[in-house]
């Protein structure tokens, strides 16, 4: 190289904390100590290449900072508990910030040691006093997005396109350093660092650009999705409503049929035949009046729907209290959460724990809903965050309980979930009126 570069162990220890970075970020496959242990293996392992191939030449160079970089993703594979692809596209994050913290660390000490004497422990102090500060500033700055919800969005074009910008901020930003009788060269050493700390910043707003933008059509996807919901579960609804009003005429007409053979007959089988048919036709009365015409829709619908596969769905609910709530509210609440309950039921082989609860009660000058099903096997909830969905298709699944909580917040409620004792309970506390 024509000037004198980054020492090597200022890179390995900015690659290696910029792993560190997402490793703070995401889940983990290890235990904490496991985890530190194999962290500072990665570090010793890195700092001993980097300094080892410091003197190669510039045809090395390149394969050498291509190794730093797969042992970049190995370390990320090894230690996050996620798919190669997504620990691909960390890398190339990781990487373009440590170009970035590197660089501009060597800026500084280049500008301060034309006015304070070079000390040892002086330069290891202000190196990692700057990695600290910038690599912080990345965490907050990551924070906001990097999540399990983000890591499940990322496909392999997206990697792709994080490995492209990379490669581009790379090679324009040390290209001085392979030749200066190109275009994008410099010549003065300081406009080469310059460069090089600009680029690298340039690229790593990029990537920053292109993460927000999938941030962003993951959540226009989720919107457009729940208002298909919301807009499903009105149709719905309405659909419901023509059907109960078909079963009531049916229900009413029967009844009045059955009561005029009664008078017509007295032959004993036909009259044990018809209190049997009665006795059905009870059985099969959808849903005793709740005080909302919307709230007995869907319940009625929902409990037909579940007494098909063997679903026993009992209800206490004083429906006048939901008078202040809009009818699409209604639907998306009682509509998504019975239909999660009657999806996990139907999945239980023994009938008999079939179980689904619904209640809607006044509490002082609240609302409480209160729907609960029974379930076996495990549900995951953490800081009583909504679950996971248990479809295969999860980029497309688990937005009934998010649909749900938007209608509540809408009347300034709350929303939990909680699983204990193979029951898993949706509680919804909203203030009466809704204000």
């Amino acid at each position: 190289m024509i000037f004198n570069d980054i020492p090597r162990i200022n890179t390995a220890i900015a690659e290696w904390a910029a792993c560190m970075l997402y490793v703070l970020l995401l889940k983990k496959r290890f235990s904490k100590e496991v985890t530190v242990a194999i962290s500072a293996i990665s570090l010793l392992v890195l700092s001993v290449f980097l300094c080892i191939t410091a003197d190669i030449g510039l045809t090395l160079w390149i394969p050498c900072m291509l190794a730093a970089v797969i042992w970049m993703f190995g370390t990320l594979w090894l230690l996050l508990d996620a798919s190669a692809r997504t620990a691909g596209y960390f890398t190339a994050c990781a990487f373009m910030i440590a170009e970035f913290t590197a660089s501009i660390e060597w800026q500084f000490e280049i500008y301060i040691g034309n006015f304070m004497p070079k000390f040892f422990w002086w330069n290891v102090m202000r190196m990692l006093i700057c990695f600290a500060l910038l690599l912080v500033g990345f965490y907050l700055l990551e924070k906001k997005y990097v999540n399990s919800v983000f890591v499940s969005q990322i496909m392999r074009k997206d990697v792709v396109s994080a490995f492209c910008f990379t490669v581009i901020a790379f090679a324009l930003s040390n290209i001085s350093f392979i030749s200066i009788r190109t275009p994008f060269s410099a010549i003065e050493h300081t406009d080469i660092n310059i460069m090089r700390t600009l680029v690298d910043a340039c690229g790593i707003a990029i990537l920053y650009s292109y993460q927000v933008r999938i941030c962003e059509y993951y959540a226009e996807k989720e919107v457009n999705t729940i208002r298909s919901m919301l807009k499903n579960q009105y149709d719905q609804y309405r659909y419901y409503q023509q059907s109960m009003e078909m079963i009531h005429i049916k229900y009413h007409d029967l009844k009045h049929q059955i009561t005029g053979l009664r008078y017509e007959t007295d032959n004993e089988k036909r009259k044990e035949w018809l209190d049997q048919l009665e006795k059905e036709l009870d059985d099969n009365h959808i849903v005793d009046r709740t005080g909302n015409q919307v709230l007995d829709t869907m319940l009625g619908a929902k409990i037909f729907q579940a007494s098909k596969n063997q679903i026993r769905i009992t209800c206490v609910a004083d429906g006048k209290l939901l008078d202040f709530m809009h009818v699409t509210d209604i639907c998306t609440i009682f509509g998504n959460a019975l239909d999660n309950a009657i999806e996990n039921a139907v999945l239980i082989e023994d009938p008999e724990k079939r179980m689904i609860h619904v209640t809607v009660s006044a509490q002082k000058s609240f609302v409480l809903i209160n729907i609960s099903n029974y379930f076996e096997g495990k549900i995951e909830l953490k800081n009583n965050a909504l679950p996971k969905t248990t479809k295969h298709d999860k980029s497309n699944h688990g937005f009934g309980l998010k649909s749900i909580g938007y209608a509540v917040e809408k009347y300034n409620g709350t929303m939990s979930v909680s699983a204990e004792n193979n029951w898993f309970e949706l509680k919804i506390l909203m203030p009466q009126n809704g204000k």
